[in-house]
């Protein structure tokens, strides 16, 4: 089996509309209604699909749980414009900027959570990690 890629993930929440405008508002994703009013968080070629807790959708993950998702998104903006971006927002951060290791090597990550309490990794290949020199 040749796997290409992830198409899609589904997030478990507490209050849709809410977690809309954050989706929305602090990462640009794109909402959009599909399957007979189910909402998606559109970007680049994925999505996430959004289950709401008591509302949950079959077949689905066996502990389908609230604030259980650790996700990280790439981005070609400057970790400096992402934290203003949270800030404007709002959002506070729990780590970063950090050195971490993605899967194509070492990023730049600052993580902090959504409104259901999963953890929002965004990282960038493209930044030297803190502490090593610029080239």
């Amino acid at each position: 089996m040749n796997i290409l890629r992830l198409d899609h993930l589904v997030l478990t929440v507490e209050d849709l509309d809410t977690t809309v405008r954050f989706y929305e508002n602090v990462l640009d994703m794109e909402a959009r209604a599909f399957d007979a009013g189910r909402i998606a968080l559109h970007f680049g070629d994925q999505k996430i699909n959004l289950h709401v807790v008591g509302k949950l959708i079959e077949p689905r993950a066996a502990q389908a749980t609230v604030g259980s998702a650790d996700l990280c998104f790439i981005t070609d903006t400057p970790v400096a414009e992402v934290l203003k971006r949270l800030a404007d927002e709002g959002v506070a951060v729990e780590k970063g900027p950090t050195a971490q290791t993605g899967a194509l090597g070492p990023m730049t990550s600052v993580y902090f959570r959504d409104p259901s309490g999963n953890l929002i990794e965004v990282a960038n290949y493209d930044e030297t990690p803190p502490g090593e020199p610029q080239s």
